[in-house]
């Protein structure tokens, strides 16, 4: 610990001897720091919201002699997450009198011409029907507050009955971000249905067959 010798005046014709003094930190200031600081983390925390993704699952058929909800073909988007982060989708379903001819994987990617412009045509009426309602909130034509603003868009969800029903699939080389990015597409474009399912053992060889055509098809052009 360092010093701080001060000299000290002895009497007249005597010497002068060093007086040692030990020094002293003054703590009150770094208390009231801490106090600041305790107080910012504590505001900060509590005013922080937690952030959430809404998934979509399928109910869990517990009768095995129930029936599964029907769905329209002509709505039905099937979308695959490949590997190499590609994606794959093809309308409708497969019938079991199709499994010896199955149909054509259809390929695009995530960027804004890919998948989300595949979803924006096929739910351009919902979409404009929320971005004509945003709009309308906006300048102030309709008085409503940020909670029930969420509220009114599930409403218009709820009654859609022209947007597609998009079922997501994984195959087994697909990553996680691909699924945390067809999500963030679900809700830019504002799909109303979309679901999470096991992916089909044809789906699989259509996959196969689709990557297999791509790989083969790029070694003919780079001959």
């Amino acid at each position: 610990m360092a010093e701080i010798i001060q000299q000290e005046k002895g009497k007249r014709g005597g010497k002068k001897r060093a007086k040692r003094i030990i020094p002293h930190m003054d703590m009150t200031p770094m208390v009231d720091l801490m106090m600041l600081l305790i107080t910012f983390f504590m505001l900060t925390t509590s005013m922080a919201k937690a952030k959430v993704m809404d998934i979509t699952l399928p109910d869990k058929i517990t009768d095995p002699n129930q029936e599964a909800p029907k769905i329209s073909a002509s709505r039905t988007l099937n979308i695959i997450l490949g590997p190499e982060n590609k994606i794959f989708w093809y309308p409708g379903g497969v019938k079991p009198e199709e499994y010896n001819n199955l149909p054509p994987l259809m390929e695009t990617d995530f960027s804004p011409k890919g998948v989300r412009q595949l979803l924006l045509e096929r739910n351009r009426a919902l979409f404009r029907k929320i971005a004509d309602f945003k709009q309308q909130v906006i300048t102030g034509k309709i008085d409503i507050s940020q909670d029930s603003l969420a509220g009114a868009i599930r409403s218009l969800k709820n009654v859609d009955d022209t947007g597609p029903i998009v079922l997501i699939k994984a195959y087994k080389a697909a990553n996680y971000g691909n699924f945390v990015d067809i999500l963030d597409e679900m809700n830019i474009c504002g799909i109303a249905r979309y679901t999470f399912v096991d992916i089909a053992w044809y789906e699989e060889k259509m996959v196969e067959f689709a990557m297999g055509g791509a790989s083969a098809s790029s070694r003919t052009s780079s001959n």
